[in-house]
């Protein structure tokens, strides 16, 4: 069933703070074209329990799949994807992610070297009208309960780029799309990395900026 827009994130999320049967999952985008959308499958996990621990929500610690076309995506506030390589959406994959994302949902894209060129070209099949735009580092989601000064932090140093934020919005302000492109902070949310302690911990930070800006924007 269809909700309706703007509250949708807020109203979910304040059912598993108040402790609902059901306990809401993050969920992971399988989409087509080759790429590796499976990718460090602790991600979501680790981040969940990052996030009731600090921010005091209660994700459930299991991550859920779901495809772009599938109506079962409606059941999820939020949802991540990331990867290496080539991603493909069909105009059934794009017009549905258009009405999630028109309806109240969240997609979180974590470019972890390789994706950018195809992300940029598919996503533009959900929203030809609207640009990723580049967020500064005054922008509230840097800020919202960790404080980033220098905006997001350089998980991973792929090539010598500057982290980016990009986001895209709907025509009310609410933010529908956040991209992450030369920084990859969900590869600092796994345990098959060989990062830093510091570095992790700034990772799980943007993480819980970015949800905390979402339940409380």
């Amino acid at each position: 069933m269809f909700v309706k827009i703007f509250n949708v994130f807020f109203l979910i999320i304040t059912l598993t703070i108040l402790n609902a049967a059901e306990k809401t999952q993050l969920a992971r985008l399988h989409y087509d074209g080759g790429g590796d959308w499976y990718n460090d499958g602790d991600i979501l996990p680790n981040l969940a329990q990052y996030l009731n621990k600090t921010i005091q929500t209660d994700f459930a610690l299991e991550q859920a799949i779901v495809k772009p076309a599938d109506s079962k995506i409606f059941e999820f506030p939020f949802v991540f994807m990331t990867g290496h390589g080539n991603i493909t959406f069909s105009e059934k994959d794009a017009e549905n992610l258009r009405k999630y994302l028109l309806q109240g949902g969240f997609l979180l894209a974590d470019d972890d070297y390789g994706m950018d060129e195809s992300f940029r070209r598919e996503i533009q099949k959900v929203f030809p009208e609207k640009e990723l735009i580049e967020l500064p580092v005054n922008h509230e989601i840097f800020h919202s309960f960790f404080s980033f000064e220098k905006g997001l932090p350089k998980t991973h140093k792929h090539d010598e780029k500057r982290a980016q934020t990009f986001a895209i919005f709907d025509d009310f302000g609410r933010m529908m799309v956040l991209y992450i492109y030369e920084s990859n902070i969900s590869d600092g949310w796994s345990d098959v990395h060989d990062d830093p302690e510091n570095i992790k911990e700034l990772a799980f930070q943007m993480g819980a900026n970015i949800f905390y800006y979402l339940i409380t924007k």
